[in-house]
């Protein structure tokens, strides 16, 4: 399986032959659960204090019957403005939760080897496929070579005017500026600092990623990650696969790295 390859002025310079890993068969509900199980990965833990709501003089009477009142612990006297009020219990007045989220509570979830290393590969896979990528909402009008590759030259671009040239050559800014169309948000999103959501445009896989990372900065939407590191939550962002994603020659050849039993057994049966 070949495919064309781009220079940064966006001309055809050749053809590279992909590795075994764009024959993976397109599996999007184990691209699902990879990334409800590695999004889970950056939950952060909250918990409770200790005596939240607990911090104050309350007790229920002694003997708690008889009194004519109920049994809500209230609080005592001594000079506060709270003296006979229900405190401290879960139903009163700044009083505890009554189930309270604790830190202990277990939110990483585990996901199997092999089932994570072909649900990445699958995902890579699948940016082959034009379809897939319009049809998470990608503008690829004019873009006819699936999965995009560009030389090598695009690793070393450090500076944004540089970076918009190229994804100008290679017809990807449609896609960007797909994202302008956003609109603010209103009510308590906006009252609590989440006015905006950014979309999520190309993503530009590297060998090194250094210097186009910065380049990118400045572009909404523009991610770049080294191809190592390239994850199911890249790829799929909220699970919803595929990503529009370019690589160059040499993320290709990292690509091709990629060791797993289900790419043995395709390549054996080939």
């Amino acid at each position: 399986m070949k495919a064309v390859t781009f220079s940064i002025s966006g001309e055809k310079d050749g053809e590279l032959e992909l590795p075994p890993v764009f024959l993976t068969p397109y599996r999007r509900d184990l691209i699902h659960k990879a990334y409800t199980n590695l999004n889970s990965h950056r939950f952060q833990p909250q918990g409770r204090h200790p005596t939240a709501g607990m911090d104050v003089v309350a007790d229920s009477n002694d003997p708690p019957t008889g009194q004519g009142i109920s049994r809500v612990a209230r609080a005592r006297g001594g000079g506060g403005g709270r003296q006979g009020q229900g405190a401290e219990v879960a139903s009163t007045r700044g009083g505890r939760q009554a189930h309270p989220p604790i830190v202990e509570k277990v939110i990483y979830k585990k996901l199997n080897k092999k089932e994570k290393k072909l649900a990445l590969c699958s995902a890579i896979a699948a940016t082959a496929s034009k379809e897939l990528v319009r049809s998470r909402g990608h503008k690829v009008d004019g873009i006819e070579s699936f999965p995009m590759i560009v030389s090598d030259d695009i690793e070393s671009i450090s500076k944004t005017s540089d970076i918009v040239k190229v994804m100008d050559s290679l017809k990807l800014t449609q896609d960007i500026r797909r994202l302008d169309a956003r609109k603010a948000r209103s009510g308590q999103p906006r009252l609590r600092g989440r006015s905006k959501k950014t979309g999520k445009s190309a993503l530009l896989v590297a060998k090194n990623a250094t210097s186009i990372s910065k380049a990118v900065g400045a572009l909404q939407g523009v991610e770049a990650v080294n191809a190592k590191d390239l994850s199911v939550l890249d790829l799929a962002p909220g699970s919803d696969p595929i990503r529009l994603t370019v690589y160059s020659r040499s993320a290709i050849e990292e690509i091709g790295k990629i060791k797993s039993t289900h790419l043995e057994v395709m390549v054996r049966t080939q």
